[in-house]
């Protein structure tokens, strides 16, 4: 079994050693959100999934992590559940886009090589992309790497095939088999005991109003809970650590060319 790490935080570093602190390195960034997540989860999934998956790439690419921000992008039905479950709490697209924006743009004054976002709730996707974009636009092409992905997207198609039977969707995975599983590994004293089952998955990419939650979900549950385990959750975990990890270090998705790298890290084309 791999050892996990709690990594180093960037808050926990003083303001007089800072810069040094940062300097040439890697800052990951979790993003999440406090939302319904079924009757067996926390509301506070998203954000313990980014956080964690955000400190063991940070560790494993000697970098530093911010505190996770957990207030997010609403829940929508044919991605979340939606509203009609009590305990999301969120800001509006706007409003979580200025947010983004401008902590991001406060972050770019510090000395680090790269800035990485990791992103744990599909609702935010969009706004995270858009607020980082105006940041590097207005950066230009001189200013540090950002690289800001959903964690579920780095799972391989692959091992998506060979792990988990009847994929319903990422849209739809919404507490369901793999963020269950996920949660056994990391945060097994959060899991109740229930397996809810919905064996009508939502099609994504399909607003509907009114959307009867009765229909499109189980008490929330998008898919199903079938097979969940922490064996399984420490498989996932895993993979995608060693993807974000692969990622940064081939520079697969990120500006090519004489930026800053770590030392010891694989050149574009896979060389030392």
């Amino acid at each position: 079994m791999r050892p996990r790490s709690k990594g180093h935080g960037l808050a926990d570093v003083s303001s007089a050693r800072v810069l040094e602190a940062v300097r040439g390195r890697a800052l990951v960034w979790p993003i999440g959100a406090v939302e319904q997540h079924g009757p067996h989860l926390p509301l506070s999934v998203d954000a313990v999934l980014a956080e964690a998956f955000a400190r063991q790439i940070a560790y494993e690419l000697d970098g530093l992590t911010l505190p996770v921000q957990s207030i997010a992008a609403r829940s929508l039905p044919q991605s979340g559940g939606g509203l009609a479950f009590p305990g999301t709490v969120y800001v509006n697209g706007d409003s979580l886009i200025g947010f983004l924006r401008d902590a991001a743009s406060s972050l770019v004054d510090l000395p680090f090589a790269r800035l990485i976002v990791v992103n744990g709730h599909f609702e935010n996707e969009p706004f995270i992309f858009e607020a980082l974009d105006t940041v590097g636009r207005k950066l230009g092409a001189g200013g540090p790497e950002i690289i800001a992905f959903s964690w579920w997207s780095l799972v391989e198609t692959d091992w998506l095939r060979d792990e988990v039977a009847d994929f319903p969707g990422w849209h739809a995975e919404h507490a369901g088999l793999t963020e269950t599983s996920l949660m056994l590994y990391l945060r097994p004293e959060l899991v109740s005991d229930a397996r809810p089952e919905h064996d009508h998955p939502p099609r994504g990419g399909i607003f509907l109003h009114p959307a009867d939650v009765t229909r499109t979900t189980n008490q929330g549950v998008l898919s199903s809970t079938a097979g969940s385990s922490a064996e399984l959750g420490e498989k996932l975990f895993w993979h995608v650590v060693d993807q974000a990890v692969s990622l940064v270090r081939r520079g697969d998705g990120l500006r090519r060319g004489d930026g800053p790298r770590r030392a010891g890290a694989e050149s574009p084309t896979g060389g030392e």
